[in-house]
């Protein structure tokens, strides 16, 4: 993670309004706190900011994991994969797809057209389901198995984290 990286990441959680965030990979680890009262009286940047880099390992580009509490990362130039698991609660035919990063969920490219997908339709790998926005660049995600949707997990317009169920699809 560069410095200008870092800045734009300072920025977001500073217009977010979140207190603290906590970014921590195998060889960095980043910290940003404010004080929410003087950052709401003055509008201005989060207060401390705590960033350590162990000596000795090259600085590698990370993928942010916000542990606490969600907020957007920056988007990869492509979108990501997402993973797709059989889920364990009474639908083990079902595989779930997860969100491979933290943002906002849409089911429709604009609010005057229709969802991508709808309970019930077929979809085959590689078919738009969603799109995910995050710091503005808006996601496409790709379905990664054939099947029928049988439930949308998420709200339309909701933030979503990394990881989180948003689709259960029978694959039969």
């Amino acid at each position: 993670m560069n410095l200008e990286e870092i800045q734009e990441l300072i920025k977001f959680v500073a217009k977010a309004g979140v207190n603290e965030v906590e970014i921590e990979q195998k060889d960095f680890k980043i910290t940003i706190k404010s004080d929410s009262l003087a950052k709401k009286k003055t509008n201005q940047l989060p207060e401390k900011v705590v960033q350590q880099i162990p000596v000795g390992l090259p600085q590698q580009p990370v993928q942010p994991v916000v542990q606490q509490q969600p907020v957007q990362q920056a988007a990869p130039a492509t979108p990501a994969a997402k993973e797709a698991k059989p889920e364990s609660d009474g639908n083990e035919n079902y595989v779930t797809i997860k969100s491979p990063m933290i943002g906002t969920f849409y089911r429709a490219s604009n609010p005057e057209t229709p969802p991508f997908v709808q309970v019930g339709d077929s979809i085959a790998k590689g078919d738009t389901i969603c799109i995910v926005e995050a710091m503005k660049l808006f996601n496409e995600i790709e379905a990664e198995v054939s099947g029928k949707i049988v439930k949308v997990l998420v709200d339309d317009a909701s933030p979503i984290e990394f990881d989180q169920p948003l689709f259960l699809v029978d694959p039969s």
